[in-house]
């Protein structure tokens, strides 16, 4: 689909923007089945685990839409191609950072204060270390890639790797407690006071409803958004990085706010975003290799000249800054606003992106000094450790 925008005329273009009256409702709908779902299942295995499942049907159109993409560079492998190929993982990674975390606090902070009760900073739980970790590690092999320019199947295989270990930890992590259920939405709270074979049946019907809901309407609703992209006049590079993203992760911003909403779950809606990027800088990433060798039937590798490696970087510092920011299980309003106003100038003017480079560099670095000084603490490494030892290890505590 995205291999022909430019084979669009004007009254196509016209013709699948009016899809979007049906296409947007349909998205909605099928991701706040799918979350009602998830929120179900963390009772029943861990919510982390329950949240990377969601996260993987969420993104489902994302992978659809960069399998597309480097089909046709494996196609026709001229450095356009594979250019759109970068644009596309990496303008998906940032808006998760970027814009996702900052609004999942607005709309926390917004019906916070609606109860008459501002809010300071967004709580992680222990358990969400494993989620903070699974976001670290992959994201350092961004910079390895950054480094040698390219990206092989052996880079899918350590990516798909690292994913895989990420998961089976996560499947070993217990429920949450039952006592909480109450807790829930109206829907879930429903669901999990059927007998249990009852119980079961809608959970995996839910998931599997959205599931297919998604996938049926993925299509024609990046054909309606292109439509009206073409409409307005957005160039080519410009919706495949920023608006294609937007929309094909339009499914986890929908269960992420709907979560943030109710402010005491805006921590699971915080590692839904993350789980999302988990998913990208491991899976997503590692499907491009495999997708591109497919289509051109050899064994090739991606080579990416300076620009590339430069927009990957861009993408692997501020996923670094992200996590060191979750890193002391805190997530603050300034540092929600800053994430946001640095998302936003490179979108605005995507000339100053160097630039903002080193600003999130800079900020790396000073985040580093405010550890080692003792003013700011990564607890998720300690807590990673000890969700390991008590859960995985089965250790007792000395």
């Amino acid at each position: 689909m995205l291999g022909e925008i430019k084979e669009l005329t004007a009254e196509a273009a016209k013709s699948s923007a009016w899809n979007a009256i049906w296409t947007f409702p349909s998205i909605i709908g099928s991701a706040l089945v799918i979350a009602w779902g998830a929120e179900s299942a963390q009772f029943l295995v861990s919510q982390g685990f329950a949240l990377t499942m969601l996260a993987l049907i969420q993104t489902l159109p994302e992978f659809a839409v960069e399998g597309v993409i480097a089909w046709r560079a494996g196609q026709v492998p001229t450095p356009e191609n594979i250019g759109l190929a970068t644009a596309n993982f990496t303008g998906a990674l940032r808006l998760l950072v970027g814009l996702g975390w900052p609004l999942i606090y607005t709309v926390a902070a917004i019906f916070s204060r609606r109860s008459g009760k501002p809010l300071k900073q967004i709580v992680l739980d222990n358990e969400h270390s494993v989620e903070l970790i699974g976001l670290f590690i992959p994201t350092l092999y961004m910079f390895v890639i950054v480094l040698k320019a390219s990206l092989n199947l052996i880079d899918s295989a350590i990516l798909i790797c690292l994913y895989l270990v990420y998961v089976s930890i996560l499947l070993r992590l217990p429920p949450k407690e039952a006592e909480k259920v109450e807790e829930t939405e109206p829907i879930p709270r429903y669901v999990l006071g059927q007998r249990r074979w009852i119980r079961n049946s809608i959970i995996w019907s839910l998931f599997l409803t959205g599931a297919i809901g998604i996938y049926v309407v993925a299509g024609p609703f990046l054909e309606s958004m292109l439509g009206l992209s073409i409409v307005v006049g957005v160039p080519t590079f410009v919706f495949i990085q920023w608006v294609a993203p937007f929309l094909s992760e339009f499914p986890e911003k929908v269960s992420a706010f709907y979560w943030a909403k109710t402010v005491k779950k805006s921590p699971m809606s915080l590692m839904n975003m993350v789980s999302s990027g988990i998913a990208e800088l491991t899976l997503l990433v590692g499907l491009i290799p495999i997708v591109y060798c497919i289509s051109r039937g050899g064994i090739y590798g991606i080579e990416f000249d300076f620009a590339h490696r430069i927009e990957i970087l861009l993408t692997a510092v501020q996923s670094l800054l992200g996590f060191l920011l979750l890193a002391n299980m805190r997530f603050r309003a300034y540092e929600a606003a800053a994430l946001f106003i640095l998302f936003a100038a490179q979108f605005v003017k995507p000339t100053i992106r160097e630039e903002i480079l080193f600003v999130y560099v800079a900020w790396i670095v000073l985040e580093i000094i405010f550890a080692t000084v003792g003013y700011r603490k990564f607890h998720a490494f300690g807590l990673f450790v000890k969700v390991m030892k008590k859960h995985i290890l089965k250790t007792k505590p000395m």
